[in-house]
Order: structure tokens, then sequence, then C-alpha cells
């Protein structure tokens, strides 16, 4: 992999902002951010995760994928919370919960013994948020299943929220904040979403704010709790080397009695509906950067409104990140920039299109034109080639099977999935890609793409600015 694309390519994940404990790699199946140069054709099929799924009485959906060949475990819950369920005053809080997450509980007085208790058996655990799902995970071996079982039965259902444990976590989470804004990346990420999402910013951002959080309290957290945490809202993963049936009953002994919400937190806290955009916009947002980032931004496919566009953003993205795409050959290889990616974030309430590339201040001006011009023939009948769309369908299935090598991470794209499309389009999305054609990839262009409003910004030093004379103008493609 070039040193210019690998640069690229943490830029792009700075779009699609997960708020974590830990860094986790986007779980996005559908727009892989592993480049290749292999070639695939599309006749040799490759076998799909065998999922098996049953939903309790109360509401709570079970998730299995058996896998036998190595004896290790993974219990992940997945809650559809984050940003997008947040109004101004709750922005940041669910991230916040989940840094509560695996404290203090009804079992384990304070995280002192939690931490050593959970170390002694050689779990691994941890949690996550985004836009649509807070996810928690322990992987461990078969003999402590059923014992991670209870650790999550006691962490979800009888949380302490003790006093103290709160105030140190809500100045971790600050901290995180902190280290956000001393990233040059960070405003050309916050800037993009405020444009983009202008009526609602907040649901775009899971990290949150310094003023929500260090103002935040317990009694927040109970109220996080009462709407989202409950069964009818969530789902259990488990990966590994089980048996579907004998996890269905032990969910059934664990969850069985957790008590279902009576009224969906979402027929009750209704999404909001993300306004589009009115006109294209241009801004220079300047940072102590060495090189110049262009960012073109839209508003994408929603699941639920348009499912059918989300296959062809998928298929489309991965055809022009592939080396010889005429994308590829017009911007990469004639030296106008070092690296350039189009990429579909999937989300049920306005996924986002991101067209990311790198260049120099002397390039800026001949990049920007050269990236507009490239938008305004991606419709063009000989763009692509039929092998190039073959090609890309084949190498997004290998893609899902090699990232089902390691279980424990694939369970974090199975919650991501379920949380923001339900499992029923994951265990058909290779069908229906193999069934994604020209004409879909044009409707999805002609929709979302072409002529559509859009927001264009550039992050350059100010020394970079002097050079590149950018302007908002310019950027839009004006």
């Amino acid at each position: 992999m070039k040193r210019s694309l690998v640069l690229l390519l943490i830029v792009w994940s700075l779009f699609l902002p997960a708020a974590s404990q830990a860094s986790a790699q986007i779980p996005r199946p559908a727009a892989p951010q592993r480049a290749t140069t292999a070639t695939a054709t599309a006749t040799a099929r490759l076998p799909e995760a065998e999922l098996l799924n049953k939903v309790l009485p109360n509401g709570l959906e079970v998730i299995v994928l058996q896998d036998h060949s190595v004896p290790l475990v993974t219990i992940e819950l997945g809650v559809k919370n984050g940003s997008y369920t947040e109004p101004p005053e709750l922005n940041g809080l669910s991230h916040l919960y989940e840094h509560m997450f695996f404290k203090a509980n009804r079992a384990i007085a304070n995280a002192e013994d939690y931490t050593k208790t959970i170390g002694q058996l050689g779990v691994a655990y941890n949690g996550s948020t985004r836009e649509e799902v807070v996810n928690y995970y322990f992987t461990t071996t078969i003999p402590n299943l059923r014992t991670a079982m209870q650790f999550m039965r006691d962490s979800v259902r009888y949380p302490l929220f003790d006093d103290r444990e709160f105030e140190r976590e809500r100045e971790v989470v600050i901290g995180e904040i902190d280290r956000n804004e001393s990233n040059p990346f960070y405003y050309l990420n916050r800037e993009m979403f405020a444009r983009l999402f202008y009526k609602y910013p907040s649901r775009k951002a899971p990290l949150g704010n310094r003023q929500t959080v260090s103002t935040a309290t317990t009694d927040m957290m109970r109220l996080i709790q009462g709407r989202y945490y409950v069964p009818n809202n969530s789902a259990l993963v488990v990966t590994g080397d089980v048996k579907a049936e004998e996890i269905y009953q032990l969910v059934q002994e664990f969850f069985g009695d957790w008590p279902r919400r009576e009224k969906d937190p979402f027929v009750e806290f209704p999404l909001v509906e993300h306004p589009p955009l009115t006109k294209s916009e241009g801004a220079v947002i300047t940072q102590p950067v060495q090189n110049v980032i262009i960012s073109v931004g839209w508003h994408g496919p929603s699941i639920g409104k348009d499912n059918a566009a989300t296959y062809a953003a998928d298929v489309f993205s991965f055809i022009l990140r592939q080396p010889n795409s005429r994308f590829q050959r017009a911007l990469v290889d004639s030296g106008l920039v070092n690296g350039a990616d189009l990429g579909y974030y999937t989300q049920r309430n306005v996924g986002p299109i991101t067209l990311t590339a790198v260049t120099t201040p002397e390039k800026a001006q001949a990049a920007v034109r050269a990236i507009h011009n490239e938008v305004a023939h991606f419709n063009d009948k000989d763009y692509f080639t039929d092998e190039q769309l073959e090609s890309a369908k084949a190498l997004l299935e290998a893609d899902d099977l090699y990232s089902r090598e390691k279980l424990s991470e694939y369970a974090h794209t199975l919650t991501f999935w379920w949380a923001s499309t339900g499992i029923d389009y994951f265990r058909g999305y290779l069908p229906t890609l193999r069934r994604t054609s020209r004409a879909d990839i044009s409707r999805y262009v002609t929709t979302y793409i072409q002529g559509k409003p859009h927001v264009s910004l550039a992050l350059i030093s100010e020394d970079g600015q002097k050079q590149a004379q950018l302007t908002p103008e310019e950027l839009i493609g004006k």
C-alpha cells in the first residue's frame, strides 16, 4: 500500500467518527478501507456468513455466527443509541454512558474489583459509540462463556452509576474532546458535518461537546438507560465456538426476564429529518498542516428510504478505489493528488457521501478543477468497464470473507449493521450486491451526486493558502 494512500485512508476515517474507548475499524464490509490491486471475477461465489437469529418475547434479538475453528467466543451487546438520538442538551451523553458501562453494578461494588475480576478471567472487553449504535463486548475462552454472559447482564441491567466513578469518567471524556481538538483534521470534520447537517449537527457528533459533558449528571445516565437500554431496543451478538440453541437457552436464562419498554423509544422520541442542502457551500479552513486536504460532501441515501442506492453506492465507491480506475488515473497517476477516495457511509438517518483528496498548495487549484471534472463525468457510459463493475462486486465479496477471519471483530460489524440496517439487510447484502447494475449506479450518481448541492472544504496552512489562493467559489466548482 502506498504511503500516500495510507494517509488518505486515515483522513477518510476521521469523517466516520466513533467516540470510543478503543480505536476500532469502521465496520463496513461494503466499503472496505483495505486497498487492493487484485482482480477477480464474479463467477466464483464465496460462502456467505450463516447468521442465525431469534427474538425473545421481550424483544431482545439474539444473533449467532458459529465458527468452531478456535475455542473463543465474543459476546457483544448492541443498543440503538448514539448521537442520532441526541438533541443539543444531550449531545455526547451516549458516549459518556458507554464509559460508565464497565463500572460498578449490583454484582460488583466498584470499578477496581470489576477490572480485577474480569482480568483474572482473561476476558478482553471494550465498547464504542457511533452515530446509530453503542456496542459493548467481551471476548473470552469457551469455559468462561457463562461468566461473561453474567457480566454482560449485570452491566446492562444493574449499573450503580457511582458518583466518584462518574466524575472520573466525565474527565476522561473531556480529555478525549481535548485530544480531538488538538488534531487539525478535527476542524475539517466538524465543519463538514456542521454544514452538511446544519439544522441538527448534534445528531452527527458522537463525541459530544465539553459543555454538555461537563454538566452531565447521573440522573441523565438513568434517563438514557430508561429510554434506550431496554431489550426491545437491543441485540446480543455471539460469535465463535458456540451452538446456537445453547446460546438461545443461555440468553433466555440471563435476559429473559429483562422487562421490555412499553413504548418503542423511536416512536416516543422520533428521529429528526435532516433537511437537504439548498445550495453548495465552500470554505477554507486554516490549520497547521503540511499537505492540503480537499473534501467534498453530499447527502447520500438513507436505509429504509432508498436501500437500492446503498448497494450502488458501495459498488461505485469500490470501482473508483481501484488503482486502474479512471478516477485514480486522472487524479493520482497524473500527479495532481497523492491519494483520492470516494466513500459512502451507510446510515439510517442520512448517510454522507464524501470525496477526499490529498494534494499540495502549488497543485491545489488544479486538483480542485480536476476533481469537479471527474464528478461531471461519473455518469458517462465509458467511465468504468463491465469488467471493472464485476470485479468490484467480486472483490467486495472477498473482503467480507476476509473480515470474517477474526470473529471477535466481525461481531462489531454485525452489531453495526443490525442497528443501522437490520439483520435481514445484512443477510441479503451479497446476493443483492451481485445484482447491482450500471443502471443502478447511474441512478445513484444522478440522484445524490451530480448537480446536487454539496459542501466543499479545504484544510490548509496559512502559508499554504497564501500560495494556493483557494476561494469558496473555486471549491464548489464555479
